[in-house]
């Protein structure tokens, strides 16, 4: 019965070794998406050990109503789907900047906090795709104050 635990641990053992995923030391490249007007974000990732990292985010954006530039940061835990696929899930916060333009002549400075959940695959080259889910929640006088954020990430991997 001894002999059968420490075989049934050693499988397990193995399994789990097996099924872990390096995740890409770095990545840069955009992230394409919309929530009310901060579409266009140049991304960066910084793996942290084989299933964590951070996520740097920085968005612009030259709108009807008001010009805005917004820095994100996430820390993110990856998960193994399939192969190349994984899912990962996030929290963070950021600051975002408003200048606003016709009736809107004032700026803002706002802070927020940020959750993330998405889908990734990595590419036999150094090219990755993902698709993420972002919530926000902040304060200013610019934009909604709880904000969807869904987008697309192309990232080069080194």
């Amino acid at each position: 019965m001894k002999k059968l635990f420490l075989v049934a641990i050693a499988f397990i053992s193995f399994t789990a070794v097996s099924n872990a995923q390096e995740i890409s030391n770095n990545a840069l490249g955009l992230r394409l998406g919309d929530s009310d007007g901060l579409g266009a974000e140049i991304s960066y990732q910084r793996a942290l050990s084989e299933s964590n990292r951070l996520e740097l985010d920085l968005g612009w954006r030259n709108g009807n109503n008001y010009d805005a530039f917004k820095l994100t940061g996430l820390y993110q835990w990856v998960f193994p789907l399939d192969g190349d696929f994984n899912w990962y899930a996030g929290a963070g916060g950021g600051i975002a900047s408003f200048d606003g333009k016709n009736q809107l002549n004032d700026s803002q400075t706002s802070f927020f906090i940020a959750g993330d959940i998405g889908i990734e695959y990595s590419f036999d080259i150094p090219l990755q795709l993902s698709l993420d889910f972002r919530p926000e929640i902040g304060n200013n006088d610019f934009t909604d104050n709880t904000v969807f954020d869904i987008a697309l990430g192309i990232r080069y991997q080194f």
